[in-house]
């Protein structure tokens, strides 16, 4: 148990201690930056290793208090005899992956569901029963047919909607009831990502002016970490439920529908090469909709590695050199999805211009004419 005057003592002759090295090793920190983050953490660990046993320690059955007041026979002649609790549990910043990665997905799911993948299929399957374009027998006319045999037991289209707004706070479906729209994430998630590529960005213009340019001491991973955390705490109270089911469910259903729409027959039906052309050519033909599907579908696939790497326990990871190895891993995804983002409008680099929503008022697509954030 440890007491207010041994507390004070303990943090006076650690800062005596940071004084006493950084006073002689002076010359050697600067010239290896990595020495003092290397004596930091090691006085961190020491101080951290004391704080863990004294809370071990059983408390008195008063927890101190007839010793702060003085009454009985422990009471204290002085108040830093008295006991002084270290403080509460620290916010347990565990999130778990599967529910992570689950958001990673939903959220590739979401571009693609927003550039009209099931509307062309949709379309397709309705002029299809119409008779109103030649198809007959091939790959894509038979998908075509088997594509909604077993809609019954698959989520709605609502039910996807619905999903997108309570975990990503996309489209403007009214959200399930007692559910509520995650309205803070497309912040949050821009926010790290310009973080990430502002970091990266400063160590390669380092790279450049300055000597010893790979030494890893340019530029602050606080405000990364900062921002991974709060947008983990954030996926981590939104994607409880049947997020992870749905998603399992509808990827199948995408991969089902660019079967049929990469089938032979289709393609030809209209002078396409991949599925891709399909997609643009029916929303540009039937629905009078560009789609930006390079832009999206470069958001979809960086979005989700970006996800699927705060999944893991690497933005926990206090060590610069380890932090920034591990942010290597998502620095180009990050400036990938900046610049596609960018392009369509509904994201800005810096932090001089605000963060603004995902879809600007330029099309009037049902359930996406909100923010995208």
């Amino acid at each position: 148990m440890s007491t207010a005057g041994e507390n004070q003592s303990l943090y006076d002759r650690v800062a005596a201690l940071r004084e006493t090295l950084a006073d002689r090793l002076g010359p050697q920190l600067i010239q290896n930056p990595q020495l003092a983050d290397a004596l930091t953490d090691q006085i961190e660990d020491m101080v951290t290793q004391l704080e863990e046993a004294e809370a071990k320690t059983a408390p008195p059955p008063d927890g101190g208090l007839a010793e702060l007041i003085g009454i009985g026979k422990d009471a204290a002649a002085k108040v830093s005899a008295t006991r002084l609790p270290k403080g509460v549990e620290d916010y347990d910043e565990q999130v778990s992956s599967e529910r992570i990665l689950a958001v990673a997905d939903l959220y590739y799911l979401y571009q693609h569901e927003r550039m009209g993948v099931f509307r062309v299929v949709k379309k397709l399957q309705e002029l299809f029963y119409a008779g109103a374009v030649r198809l007959s027998t091939g790959d894509g006319a038979y998908g075509l047919y088997r594509f909604d045999r077993r809609s019954v037991l698959r989520f709605t289209q609502k039910d996807r909607m619905q999903a997108y707004r309570r975990v990503l706070g996309y489209t403007t479906i009214r959200p399930a009831p007692s559910a509520q729209a995650n309205n803070q994430f497309h912040n949050l998630f821009t926010l790290f990502i310009n973080n990430v590529a502002e970091l990266w960005r400063d160590k390669r213009i380092s790279d450049v002016i300055r000597e010893r340019a790979f030494d890893p001491s340019f530029g602050s991973i606080a405000t990364v970490r900062r921002a991974g955390l709060d947008l983990r705490n954030n996926l981590k109270w939104a994607s409880y439920g049947h997020v992870n089911v749905l998603r399992i469910e509808v990827l199948q259903l995408l991969d089902e529908a660019f079967r049929i729409l990469g089938a032979d027959d289709i393609k030809r039906l209209f002078g396409a090469d991949n599925a891709w052309d399909v997609i643009e050519e029916v929303m540009l033909r039937y629905f009078t909709e560009h789609i930006d599907a390079s832009q999206r579908h470069r958001m979809a696939v960086n979005g989700r590695e970006i996800i699927r790497w705060l999944a893991q326990k690497h933005v926990l990871n206090n060590s610069r050199a380890e932090f920034e190895a591990l942010l290597r891993d998502i620095a180009d995804v990050a400036e990938e999805w900046l610049t596609s983002a960018e392009s369509l409008g509904i994201a800005y680099r810096g932090h001089t211009q605000k963060v603004v929503g995902f879809e600007p008022q330029r099309r009037g697509l049902r359930g996406f004419k909100s923010t995208e954030g």
